[in-house]
């Protein structure tokens, strides 16, 4: 019985459990967790050491960081996450258009969705991203559409394998062999063996998205100031880096965090066969 058993939870995913109970919680409820106002300014209070009443310092305006890291997980994170769901679910209509049937009535699309995939995927992300956003304009919205494209393409080649994959497979074949219905077979087998190895790349996406959102508020093109958006937090403690470090450690050690509990998890559930 012991090969049945799965393999029990290391130090290092406990950690990013928490980790990632504590994002989930500062997304939820900052105002409880936060201290101060995020973004209260108080000139005499400017750049404060960590400690006493500021655990993690102030800023330039003596705005507190631990209030500002606390909210800006929000921003950060439904940036993120916001991005990850319409990245996937433009991979999942374009997988599926180009993992559908070879039949000649869905050729054209099979083929026009192979070519936008191959299009997407042949621009970096961030390069695709700063493309969006100097049509767009800077902003959430752009940074949301920038990120989504720009993940996109890896969501749709997945898909698209796995569904090539199963319609090849023997328990298709057998349901199909039995007459069974083409909606039957695709809800009932293709489709979830398609999205099982999905649903890990989503958990490993979720830090990808937020690490790229972050890397265009650094760049300033994101959320714009005072909004206590983790990249914009790096960008505007970057000029007082020697001075202040605390402005930029911080917010930078929380997109660290998000990033390595999410792909933590995403192995963890890859080890685990995902949802099977």
């Amino acid at each position: 019985m012991s090969e049945f058993r799965r393999p029990r939870a290391s130090a290092v995913e406990i950690a990013a459990w928490i980790v990632a109970a504590a994002l989930l919680l500062a997304v939820a409820v900052p105002d409880l967790l936060a201290p101060h106002d995020p973004l209260a300014i108080a000139p005499d209070q400017a750049f404060l050491p960590p400690g006493g009443v500021h655990p993690l310092g102030t800023d330039e305006s003596g705005r507190d960081i631990l209030s500002r890291v606390i909210f800006g997980a929000r921003d950060s994170l439904l940036i993120g996450l916001a991005a990850t769901a319409a990245g996937l679910g433009l991979g999942l209509v374009l997988g599926g258009l180009a993992g559908g049937s070879a039949r000649r009535g869905m050729a054209p699309l099979r083929f026009a969705a192979d070519r936008i995939i191959e299009a997407l995927f042949s621009f970096p992300g961030l390069l695709l991203a700063l493309l969006i956003i100097a049509i767009r304009g800077p902003g959430v919205s752009s940074v949301v559409i920038a990120v989504a494209l720009g993940t996109a393409p890896g969501y749709a080649r997945m898909v698209r394998g796995g569904i090539r994959s199963a319609i090849g497979s023997a328990p298709v074949e057998a349901a199909r062999s039995q007459g069974d219905r083409a909606l039957r077979v695709w809800s009932t087998l293709i489709l979830p063996e398609a999205m099982r190895p999905v649903v890990v790349l989503v958990a490993l996406g979720i830090g990808h998205a937020v690490i790229l959102s972050a890397a265009l508020g650094f760049l300033g093109l994101g959320s714009p100031p005072p909004a206590p958006e983790w990249g914009s937090m790096l960008n505007a403690g970057r000029p007082y880096l020697v001075r202040a470090w605390w402005l930029t450690v911080f917010p930078g050690a929380c997109i660290m965090l998000t990033g390595l509990a999410a792909t933590v998890l995403g192995r963890a559930l890859d080890r685990r066969g995902g949802f099977r």
